[in-house]
């Protein structure tokens, strides 16, 4: 199965969007997993003052996280997926959380830009899923004021071949068959897929370093999903000091 991009991506998850919440219900440890990777990024004073950016909402499930974490954050939640967004913004927020729809290569015509100043952007599922990671972290490195923080959840296997064995029966067993909650099973081909393709964790640690962000960490999540589901927290570098000041 060729790898799904972009707008084809997209509208794979519009068609998914209906049994979305279903599924990640069923997947042991998908919010628990997420809460983690926001508690990371420690984020102060319950988020007073602050300006969060929550790349890739999906649904909205990160968004409550950070919602959670920082109720009192100024929260923007992009998504790609129009079918997505919508499921996400039909639920209750308060009004200092807005939902917008954009590719986040093109967050900039969607009015998401540097100007905005904000403190931390989380991505959840993210980076697996785009044409350009680099690109993509040059964008979010924007984006963050100086020494904002970045927190990055992904599937990443730890390269070991144990760890790849486990996804691919994970994989097999589990998240293939569950298609059929969504009615999409093409679709959980294509994570399968795109797992085994996305870097390893120590080549995407790697990467988010040559963008231009500095202490850079890779965390693992507890239990079956160590070796599997990664945080990569780190923070953007000053002024003048990305990759294209080298």
């Amino acid at each position: 199965m060729t790898l799904l991009r972009d707008q084809d991506l997209a509208d794979a998850f519009d068609r998914a969007a209906r049994g979305y919440d279903r599924l990640t219900a069923l997947h042991p440890g998908y919010r628990a997993d997420l809460r983690r990777s926001v508690r990371r990024l420690r984020l102060p004073g319950s988020g007073a003052g602050l300006r969060l950016l929550d790349l890739g909402c999906g649904t909205g499930a990160s968004t409550r996280e950070l919602l959670r974490a920082a109720p009192y954050a100024d929260i923007t939640a992009v998504d790609a997926s129009a079918g997505m967004l919508e499921r996400a913004a039909a639920k209750p927020w308060p009004p200092w959380v807005r939902f917008v729809h954009s590719p986040v290569e093109k967050l900039a015509d969607a009015g998401v830009t540097g100007e905005d100043g904000y403190d931390a952007v989380l991505a959840a599922y993210l980076f697996r899923n785009v044409t350009d990671p680099d690109a993509v972290l040059g964008t979010v490195r924007g984006l963050l004021v100086p020494g904002g923080r970045l927190a990055v959840h992904e599937y990443s296997l730890g390269g070991s071949a144990p760890a790849r064995a486990l996804w691919d029966a994970v994989c097999r067993g589990v998240i293939i068959p569950a298609g059929t909650v969504t009615g999409d099973r093409d679709l959980h081909r294509y994570l399968w897929r795109s797992v085994r393709s996305f870097d390893t964790a120590p080549e995407f640690a790697a990467r988010i370093g040559r963008a231009g962000f500095r202490d850079v960490r890779t965390l693992p999540m507890p239990g079956w999903r160590t070796g599997i589901v990664q945080t990569f927290l780190a923070l953007r570098g000053p002024a003048g000091d990305g990759p294209e000041a080298r």
